[in-house]
């Protein structure tokens, strides 16, 4: 059994206020007994539009914004997860949307660069973004339960997260900035739902709550039920336990996974 909190908060330009409110964010969640802790996509650095200020703002996975992180979550005795803006180098045009866990002892156990890119709803991620590679998805254990990670839009192709429970995970940190509109928190909810109940995972899933976001963040089990959740709030955590145990009891009622007769395989970009 392992505590999870998800933390919703907006993040903004200011780098140093944001590694203020990540380490505000994991001591409480510490205090409430999280061993693994969860912090939105573009933790790093948020602006109203997804543009060259990215870029400007983005740093190596070795630079100084992770490495405060890995201070909190080292002082905190967390696995911290938290999304970045990450560097290509000086002089690049685009950077990396990356998710990127931390060990108690601050070192990196997991990353995930985000697959596909938001070009939906009036927004063009990929005009400064570049698609992470599809490669084996990364995992990092606690206590025996198995942790995958995955990014904002990517939770709207169920793919992604059946390869990652194909992985082994019991659960999945999902990071967003789930931009805010017509419908949107009902996707929101309704597509976290839905990948937990058809893997059979839990999805602990952070969102930015707004004006970036439309928060609420939550955690669900692999029935689809509502362990945790946070509605509006604008700097809040909430936790909920999980375990090995449930997810194998849930297969045996529902093995669907089990029973699917079909896999998933890259497709050559058009």
């Amino acid at each position: 059994m392992v505590q999870v909190a998800v933390a919703q908060f907006a993040p903004g330009r200011d780098k140093a206020e944001n590694r203020r409110s990540v380490a505000e964010l994991a001591a409480r969640a510490a205090v409430a007994g999280a061993r693994v802790v969860l912090l939105p996509e573009y933790t790093m650095f948020t602006a109203s539009r997804t543009d060259h200020r990215y870029v400007e703002a983005a740093e190596p996975l070795d630079g100084p914004f992770l490495s405060a992180a890995a201070n909190t979550a080292r002082r905190e005795d967390v696995y911290l997860v938290l999304g970045v803006n990450e560097s290509h180098g000086e002089g690049a045009s685009h950077f990396t949307n990356t998710l990127v866990a931390l060990s108690p002892e601050g070192e990196r156990v997991a990353l995930y660069r985000k697959i596909h890119l938001y070009d939906a709803f009036g927004v063009k991620e990929s005009e400064v973004v570049a698609p992470g590679p599809i490669e084996a998805p990364e995992t990092f254990a606690v206590d025996g339960v198995v942790f995958g990670l995955q990014t904002c839009y990517d939770l709207r192709f169920p793919e992604v997260t059946r390869r990652i429970a194909d992985a082994g995970a019991h659960v999945v940190l999902l990071a967003a900035q789930w931009v805010p509109g017509p419908l949107k928190e009902d996707h929101w909810r309704t597509l976290a739902r839905a990948r937990a109940i058809e893997n059979t995972v839990y999805v602990a899933a952070s969102g930015q709550s707004a004006p970036t976001g439309a928060g609420n963040s939550m955690v669900i089990d692999p029935m689809g039920t509502a362990l945790a959740s946070l509605g509006e709030q604008a700097f809040e955590v909430a936790t909920a336990r999980v375990s090995a145990e449930r997810v194998e009891s849930v297969r045996v009622t529902n093995p669907a996974l089990a029973m699917r007769r079909f896999s998933v395989s890259a497709r050559e970009q058009a």
